[in-house]
């Protein structure tokens, strides 16, 4: 954790990622991230198939709250890319060299994607390549030199039309080996028969998320999916882009309801014939989804930037009610990725514990949620309340980093 490739220990020094530098940056960003990783991990861990349904993915086609975390995250990444490169190109570094640290933070979070995926037994044989920090590295580095080496704001539009637009075209008229053209032979996002798993299915035989013999086999991080993956980003780029003009907040706040309108609007008419999928991270989704992370942050840039909910500048009691309010968001804000990390890495340590009860072998999870959680009434409730401790439970290294002023960066 002191290597300083993977770490800063001051305020200063993490301006370009999430430092609390109340003068310089986006606290409510900050707060976005906190609360998308503190959600990211409960519903990763929503304590069985009794928790709510909006805890659960959509099974195929649809939209739940649980599809719009990743989502926001890859949102929150192409906003930061902005304020990250512009606050070290202020601070005097050079294209190339932020150019090389751009490729080494994608391959280190590409590596640790790979170490949370095959923790704690790591079968290579099995291992899985693709990935929510792989997918993070690969928008990441893609997004990141873009704009490193191209600042208009017109070809970042032009791109995320065309990752659109090209990406449905992709899903609509390649035809499928063996089954045929989508639409036509075979249905429209066939949950098997589509390009995007055919084509996983071809490069990465027996390493796929859904893995299964034959026509089976899926992964929802795949490689095709990439593409509207970086529109997902590229919206979050073009926000921070509009929030670093010099207009004020006020014309800011105006534009994020717009975008809001525009992509919620869009996205949901494109639905009637492009579904959302999360899983296929159709075109409609981006589109769908990226409104609904525009329509939260706009609330939180409201709430902290034009109100200052949260910041040490507010006085009095509504101001120390607000503080306490956004402190928790803020702490995991600033360790997203560590925080992230350690919810993966401590469910793979908890569930090698094993011990035999009543009978039955258990692991330690599977004891606590079933012996402990188990014993409230409403199964809703008991899975909600394991899933919030769990990431309670997390928090707790996190807030000891923060403490120490210690942020775990890439």
């Amino acid at each position: 954790m002191t290597n300083p490739t993977l770490a800063t220990q001051s305020v200063e020094s993490m301006q370009s990622a999430g430092a609390p530098n109340r003068g310089h940056r986006l606290l409510s960003l900050d707060i976005l991230r906190g609360i998308t990783i503190a959600f990211m991990i409960m519903v990763n861990n929503n304590g069985g198939p009794a928790a709510w349904a909006p805890m659960h993915h959509a099974d195929w086609n649809g939209m739940t709250a649980t599809d719009i975390v990743f989502p926001t995250f890859l949102f929150v990444v192409g906003v930061s890319i902005v304020y990250s490169i512009e606050s070290r190109l202020a601070r005097g570094a050079r294209c190339a060299e932020l150019a090389w640290h751009t490729l080494k933070r994608a391959v280190i979070l590409f590596l640790f994607g790979l170490v949370v995926n095959s923790f704690p037994y790591f079968h290579l044989q099995h291992m899985r390549f693709y990935g929510v920090l792989q997918r993070i590295a690969v928008c990441y580095l893609v997004i990141g030199l873009f704009y490193l080496f191209d600042k208009r704001v017109w070809t970042k539009a032009l791109m995320l039309v065309m990752v659109l637009i090209g990406y449905w075209a992709l899903l609509r008229f390649v035809p499928v080996p063996g089954a045929g053209v989508p639409g036509r032979d075979v249905p429209l996002l066939d949950r098997n028969q589509n390009i995007v798993a055919w084509t996983d299915r071809q490069l990465m035989p027996g390493h796929l998320y859904e893995d299964a013999p034959n026509f089976d086999a899926r992964d929802p991080e795949g490689l095709l999916s990439d593409l509207p993956a970086l529109g997902t980003t590229l919206l979050g780029l073009l926000t921070g882009m509009w929030l670093r003009s010099r207009l004020p907040h006020e014309t800011k706040l105006l534009g994020l309801a717009a975008a809001t309108a525009v992509c919620l609007n869009l996205g949901y008419y494109w639905e009637s014939w492009l579904p959302l999928n999360k899983k296929l991270w159709t075109s409609s989704y981006v589109l769908a989804a990226g409104g609904w992370s525009l329509a939260l942050f706009g609330i939180l840039f409201w709430l902290v930037e034009m109100r200052g909910w949260g910041r040490g500048n507010a006085k009095g009691a509504s101001g120390a009610i607000t503080r306490v309010l956004m402190w928790p968001w803020i702490v995991l804000g600033l360790n997203a990725i560590a925080a992230y990390m350690m919810s993966e890495l401590l469910w793979g340590l908890l569930d090698m514990i094993a011990f035999p009860f009543s009978g039955r072998h258990w692991s330690a999870l599977a004891w606590v949620r079933v012996n402990v959680f188990g014993q409230i009434p409403n199964p809703g409730w008991a899975c909600f309340a394991y899933s919030f401790c769990y990431m309670a439970l997390c928090f707790i290294p996190v807030w000891i980093l923060y403490r120490k002023r210690i942020f775990l960066k890439v």
